[in-house]
């Protein structure tokens, strides 16, 4: 708090502050009065009464302006202990006065202001103790009581031999009347002891205003010294001297508070709470001392003086040389344990030193070792008569060297002890060789001689550095083939394109059929065959280009020098020779395998992520196309790739609106042309246009949403047949599944949960699956299978024919119909060998027992050769096309009254 911040100013006086410049020319005019002898005796009473006033008000006012700081909050209480104080020295001038008035105006040596006048020094006592920090335990406090009596006998002793001795002559007292007449200097001379190391500690925290305070306790100390000296000199009641500097050093702590600067009040404001409060630290044994010696020669000078000996000067002399010994002997003893604890602490460093791997090492400031650990053996080969006595510079890096110096000049030239500098560099070992360090330098004492010394901690990353140049390869190269990774290859591809001047290109290559390899041989095997296919590219590439495995089994070569399209094709038929040529040996097998190649060439304003996306493309062209080729690039590819990731989105979103519809296609039976069942087809509505199934089926399947479609087709179509079984017709339901939703996760459960909540009965229910899932399915897509047979649900081969091995499937998974491949049944009339395969795939289904369905029938003559050949049932554009529920529903009024669904001459059943 400032004088600035305590109200509004009015010409540089702050408004808050006159009030007190008002008591204080009051007391000046008090002052004035005592010295011209005006109102008598009582005028220095009353004049200390004002003073003290003054005071009170100024402190218990500042006390109360006092900002909510850490150091403001010390302040505050500090101020208002020495408020109190100023209110007793009023009280008891007060009292003093009135008691002269009352009793007699005669000196009185003991009154009832006495009880107002010894609070004040508690209260003062009190006021210096808020900025300390008390010691804890009990030998600080004593070694403070022993160094502040000494040095309060020291000043007894020579305020006795000074002032007081003659006056006890003169005075004509006893001594214990004599002691009453010195009870306020005595008390002001121990109070002055004391309070110095708690002023001390005051300063230290920030706290200044202390000092003042402590220079007006000085000042109204000399007034109790002089009032004393007065009193016993003449008689008389009071000194004008002693009044005024009693004033003087009242007036003085009003200015407690007022007097701090505008700076310090921040600076203040902006220390953290723990550093308000110092420790308190006592005068020290030095002063103490000094003192003492003092007052021996002081009481030496009253031993032989003429005016004879004084018993009180050498008691009190005697005294303060018996605590100065007892207080030298605790000082030996403690240094005896400290000593003690030093070289015990030596013992333990150097034991550290030894035990450790670091390198510790103890150096004068030039840099030259005084010491050095077991640990400069076992990290650098260096004995320590090889280091004693020579710069430790001589063994850092030469380009390390300047950096080093540096670093250790600054460190010097830092003013904080507990700086600690870090410093990495290369240090040599004894065989030559540079390993990289880091030290840790710090300040460690002095040495026998007075120097100072630094302890310098060396620890060894050769390992570390070796372990992060391995972490950073394998950071961009590929653990299993050593070539760069994905990541090295984008960011070169990268710089390259945005830096290079000549032309770019990306090939990528991916070997053909590599998951068999996998399933056949298992994963070790197929790391093998990846391992010789990255050596026979890196084989055929320039030892300018870049060879990176992209990621499974397939491969980049980024070409920084593609100068013609016709190098960059011919590298990738190349390539594609070296991989596809000869076969791959693991263990005692040979594997044959082919490639896919695709090329991208960099184009002016195409990033390096573009130019990667691009040659992906074309390789995933090349795959589409069969693979063993290779692709270039065009845009087309990409809007290929755009328009299909357009579709799986539309995809969704038509799932989330609802816009697919379930379309029915009629099986009829041949024998009797009725309609026995009905296979469900997935139909696409996109703003009001129909979008064929083979244009969005492979999309749904890449995309993961063949699944809820498929469902969602599940569930639409059982609901649907199973009204329209409640309806009295026997229909039977067909749905073709596809691989991903016979793989998907609880798929048999799925289909139990459709069943029964349509309550269609399973055996009106048949699954219709590819005959390539049956052939190169795994176990589980056919232990799923059975699963379903096991429900009551029958099964289907679609497509049947086309396939291989497909007896043997008949017989190891027990389908209920085999639908024969339109295919077949185009043939038929028109080529004798598919007529022939078509009527001995009947007659296999009829004597298995299994229910034949020739699918595509589209000509009448087709439907008679299948009539005459025994197929039992048929399906096509011939006996109707899909259609809408509300057309299956003409139908299901047919069959209910009996009539014939198809006549004989096999005329088609319209939509409609």
């Amino acid at each position: 708090m400032t004088a600035e911040g305590t109200g509004r100013r009015h010409r540089g006086i702050p408004v808050a502050v006159r009030p007190f410049g008002a008591l204080a020319a009051l007391a000046l005019i008090y002052a004035l009065a005592l010295v011209l002898g005006w109102g008598g005796g009582l005028s220095g009473a009353w004049l200390s009464a004002w003073s003290a006033a003054v005071a009170a008000t100024s402190l218990l006012y500042a006390a109360g302006r006092t900002p909510q700081t850490p150091v403001g909050k010390i302040d505050r209480d500090m101020w208002r202990w020495f408020g109190v104080a100023a209110i007793a020295w009023c009280a008891g001038s007060t009292v003093n006065a009135i008691s002269r008035l009352v009793i007699s105006r005669a000196v009185v040596t003991v009154s009832p202001a006495d009880l107002f006048l010894l609070v004040a020094p508690i209260a003062i006592t009190a006021g210096f103790i808020v900025p300390v920090r008390l010691p804890r335990t009990t030998r600080p406090w004593l070694r403070y009581l022993a160094d502040t009596y000494v040095c309060a006998c020291a000043l007894f002793v020579v305020g006795w031999v000074a002032i007081f001795d003659r006056l006890y002559h003169v005075a004509g007292e006893g001594w214990g009347q004599f002691l009453i007449e010195l009870r306020y200097p005595v008390l002001d001379a121990a109070l002055i002891c004391v309070l110095f190391p708690m002023t001390l500690a005051a300063v230290r925290a920030n706290h200044r205003s202390a000092v003042v305070a402590y220079c007006a306790v000085l000042v109204l100390t000399t007034a109790d010294v002089l009032y004393a000296a007065l009193r016993l000199n003449d008689g008389g009641a009071h000194g004008v001297p002693a009044d005024v500097t009693r004033m003087v050093g009242l007036l003085f702590l009003a200015t407690v508070p007022w007097i701090r600067g505008r700076q310090s009040a921040e600076e203040g404001g902006r220390q953290p709470a723990e550093e308000t409060r110092r420790p308190l630290v006592g005068p020290g044994l030095a002063p103490a001392a000094t003192a003492a010696a003092a007052a021996i020669f002081v009481a030496g000078h009253t031993l032989t003086a003429a005016r004879g000996l004084r018993p009180i000067v050498p008691i009190i002399a005697g005294s303060a040389v018996l605590v100065v010994l007892a207080r030298l002997a605790e000082l030996l003893r403690e240094n005896d344990r400290l000593g003690r604890a030093a070289e015990t602490g030596e013992e333990h460093f150097r034991a550290l030193a030894e035990s450790i791997n670091d390198v510790v090492l103890i150096c004068g400031l030039d840099g030259v070792v005084q010491y050095v650990s077991a640990g400069a053996r076992r990290s650098y080969h260096y004995a320590a008569e090889d280091l004693l006595g020579r710069p430790v510079y001589d063994i850092v890096h030469p380009e390390d060297l300047p950096r080093v110096v540096d670093a250790v000049t600054s460190f010097l030239r830092s003013e904080c002890d507990l700086d600690v500098a870090r410093i990495a560099c290369r240090v040599r070992a004894t065989d030559g060789t540079w390993l990289p360090t880091e030290s840790t330098i710090s300040r460690y004492g002095r040495a026998g001689d007075g120097t100072d010394q630094l302890l310098v901690t060396t620890r060894d990353f050769s390992e570390q550095v070796a372990l992060e140049r391995q972490v950073a390869h394998l950071t961009f190269h590929d653990g299993l083939t050593g070539l760069p990774n994905r990541a090295y290859l984008e960011e070169r591809a990268r710089e390259k394109v945005e830096h290079s001047q000549g032309p770019v290109a990306v090939v990528f290559v991916d070997l053909d059929g590599f998951t068999a390899v996998n399933d056949s041989i298992g994963h070790g095997g197929g790391d093998q065959v990846l391992a010789q296919a990255a050596r026979r590219l890196r084989a055929g590439v320039l030892a300018d280009d870049t060879v990176a495995r992209w990621g499974g089994d397939e491969f980049a070569v980024l070409m920084e020098s593609a100068t013609e399209v016709e190098t960059v094709v011919d590298l990738g038929e190349r390539l594609l020779r070296a991989l596809a040529g000869e076969p791959y040996r693991v263990a005692d097998r040979g594997i044959v395998l082919t490639a896919s190649v695709g090329i991208a060439f960099a184009e002016e304003g195409i990033a390096g992520s573009e130019l990667i996306r691009n040659a992906d493309i074309a390789l995933s062209r090349a795959k589409e196309l069969g693979g063993g080729r290779v692709e270039v690039f065009a845009a087309k590819m990409h809007a290929d790739v755009m328009r299909r990731l357009e579709l799986g989105s539309d995809l969704q979103r038509a799932l989330t609106e609802q816009q697919f519809a379930v379309e029915f296609q009629p099986v009829v039976e041949l024998a009797t042309s009725r309609v026995t069942g009905v296979e469900a087809l997935v139909r696409w509505w996109r703003d009001g246009v129909s979008i064929p199934p083979e244009e969005f089926i492979g999309t749904a399947e890449e995309s993961g949403l063949m699944v809820p479609l498929g469902n969602w087709v599940l569930r639409e179509a059982t609901c649907q047949v199973a009204h329209w079984r409640e309806a009295g017709w026997d229909i039977g339901l067909s749905i073709n599944l596809r691989p991903r939703e016979i793989a998907a996760a609880h798929f048999v459960d799925s289909v139990a949960e459709a069943l029964a909540d349509s309550g269609l009965p399973p055996g009106a229910l048949t699954l219709e699956v590819e005959e390539e899932v049956l052939v190169d399915g795994a176990e589980e897509l056919i232990a799923r299978l059975s699963a379903l047979r096991d429900l009551g649900v029958g099964l289907a081969i679609d497509d049947f024919g086309t396939g291989y091995a497909s007896l043997a499937f008949l017989r190891q998974l027990p389908v209920d119909v085999i639908k024969i491949d339109p295919s077949f049944v185009s043939g038929l009339g028109r080529d004798e060998t598919l007529t022939l395969l078509t009527r001995t795939i009947a007659r296999v289904g009829r004597d298995l027992g299994l229910t034949v369905v020739a699918e595509g029938v589209e000509r009448p003559e087709q439907l008679e050769l299948l009539r005459e050949m025994g197929c039992p049932r048929a399906q096509g554009f011939l006996v109707s096309r899909p259609m809408a529920p509300s057309g299956i529903e003409a139908v299901v009024q047919l069959n209910a009254r009996g009539e014939a669904s198809i006549p004989l001459h096999g005329s088609v059943i319209s939509a409609s």
